[in-house]
């Protein structure tokens, strides 16, 4: 039995590889990579994304990438993308991790018998780029401010030379403002998406809400809060119709473009022209607010306003499509005073003590 203590490895000797064997394992490792991400739902362009990110530091290091060393990359992040927005960093940074998880899983044992390396990936707790794509913080206008905004807006519409665009980006808007669409989820939207009998208000099916780490639309039900309904009754009965269009064709958008397809029907509104409409209202309607105004704050505003009208942070991140509770709080801009208050009645607590003792 002691003979058998002395192990050997039993399988075939395999002699050097060659540099074209190793280019073509490395194009097929990604094609690899390609194809797993895809498996995993993940859209193309996100996926066109990380490729991108990887030839990036491809090129830079002139080697496999399975060749680098966390030395390399403290390089490559300290150095070469120094001065580069905290976004780009990370991504890039994510990128070189989940290839290397990719290939530790997929291809580490012929990694090793053809190189002699064990992939390690060379990003770690010392120099992963640190920071965050949403550091920057979106204090909304307050609700008089909003509310002068769209009075103002409305106002306008009365006397304005294009009033059916116009009333458009209004209504965009007010639906950001109200239910806390993003632009694109609002443009994208069809006649067909209004839910009129669902729930005590109606409902808007927003199909292409937008998926965690792009991993494609996910869909998404928002009750009509805040007159919203209100706000989508006026535009249909006294707006929709003067774009021509047919209500009856499949897909009919609810917010469409001065621009026509083909077959006459009218094209979806840009998210430029809302965005233009809405930048364009706040420096006339607004122009005491000196910050931008996009269509993202003013879903930090809906956030901030159900917050404020006692809806609980589970709802509100349902109203939003939020994946983490965590991504909700980070929309709730509050004029709270707790800590004010709390600061003053412990003040309060001890001036008592103090005269208790005194007397």
């Amino acid at each position: 039995m002691a003979a058998l203590a002395v192990v050997r490895d039993l399988r075939d000797v395999r002699a050097p590889v060659s540099a074209e064997e190793l280019e073509q394992f490395e194009t097929d490792a990604l094609a690899g990579f390609v194809l797993a991400r895809a498996s995993a739902g993940l859209t193309d362009g996100t996926i066109r994304g990380d490729v991108g990110h990887l030839e990036q530091v491809r090129t830079w290091f002139g080697r496999p990438l399975w060749d680098m060393e966390p030395a390399d990359a403290d390089a490559y992040f300290g150095k070469v993308l120094r001065n580069s927005p905290s976004g780009t960093r990370l991504a890039r940074s994510q990128a070189l991790t989940t290839y290397f998880t990719f290939l530790e899983l997929r291809h580490k044992v012929e990694l090793h018998r053809m190189t002699g390396r064990v992939v390690e990936c060379p990003i770690d707790e010392m120099n992963r780029p640190r920071g965050a794509k949403d550091a920057q913080l979106r204090i909304p206008p307050l609700e008089p401010e909003v509310g002068q905004l769209f009075t103002g807006w409305a106002g306008e519409l009365a006397t304005c030379r294009k009033f059916a665009p116009m009333a458009r980006n209004y209504t965009a808007s007010k639906l950001m403002s109200e239910v806390g669409l993003r632009v694109n989820e609002a443009r994208r939207l069809d006649l067909d998406d209004i839910k009129w009998n669902l729930g005590r208000f109606g409902k808007l099916h927003v199909r292409y809400g937008k998926g965690k780490r792009g991993s494609g639309p996910r869909e998404r039900m928002v009750p009509l809060l805040n007159g919203a309904g209100r706000t989508l009754r006026w535009f249909i009965e006294g707006v929709w119709g003067q774009f021509g269009d047919d209500h009856t064709l499949p897909g009919a958008p609810l917010l469409p473009s001065e621009r026509k397809n083909a077959d006459g029907s009218s094209r979806r509104v840009g998210d430029d022209a809302l965005r233009n409409g809405l930048a364009e209202a706040t420096k006339l309607h607004l122009p005491s607010w000196t910050d931008k105004l996009t269509p993202h704050v003013l879903r930090h505003f809906c956030a901030s306003q159900l917050y404020l009208n006692r809806l609980d942070l589970i709802s509100i991140q349902e109203v939003l499509g939020h994946s983490w509770i965590a991504t909700t709080m980070r929309y709730v801009h509050v004029q709270q005073t707790r800590v004010e208050d709390a600061w003053a009645a412990g003040q309060e607590r001890a001036a008592k003590r103090l005269e208790g003792l005194i007397r």
